[in-house]
């Protein structure tokens, strides 16, 4: 699904200092002299290419998820996108990286005064959200 599909909206975006992060990390090198800096109308070309990435599998992946009959779109929706895109070198990347965050953020619920919490298990300390 492209910004035409959804009425041109020009609020998508991503975080501008976390992919400048991103960006600073790929690029870090020990020679501070010779490290290669980023324009910043670079950077910006690089957000509106990671947004138009993201519609795009998000949208087919909606449109799997839809021809199977399901209301949530799953990692195998996601997969399934990326094959049918033609970016199936991305999909052994994208399945550990899920498999890495579902690690880190392992969720419980638990019952409080007769409210729901919900518990965050990250790096050996539990975080709760009300």
């Amino acid at each position: 699904m492209s910004d035409r599909e959804f009425g041109g909206n020009d609020d998508l975006s991503l975080p501008k200092a976390t992919v400048q992060k991103i960006i600073t990390e790929i690029l870090a090198t020990n020679d501070s002299e010779s490290s290669i800096t980023f324009a910043r109308d670079a950077r910006d070309l690089l957000i509106d290419c990671c947004v138009e990435f993201i519609t795009l599998i998000s949208s087919e992946a909606n449109d799997i998820a839809e021809r199977e009959a399901k209301k949530t779109i799953a990692t195998e929706h996601i997969d399934k996108a990326l094959k049918e895109l033609g970016f199936p070198e991305y999909v052994r990347e994208v399945l550990a990286s899920a498999g890495e965050m579902k690690e880190s953020l392992k969720v419980s619920f638990a019952t409080y005064h007769g409210e729901k919490q919900i518990y965050f298990v990250r790096e050996g300390g539990l975080w709760a959200l009300t």
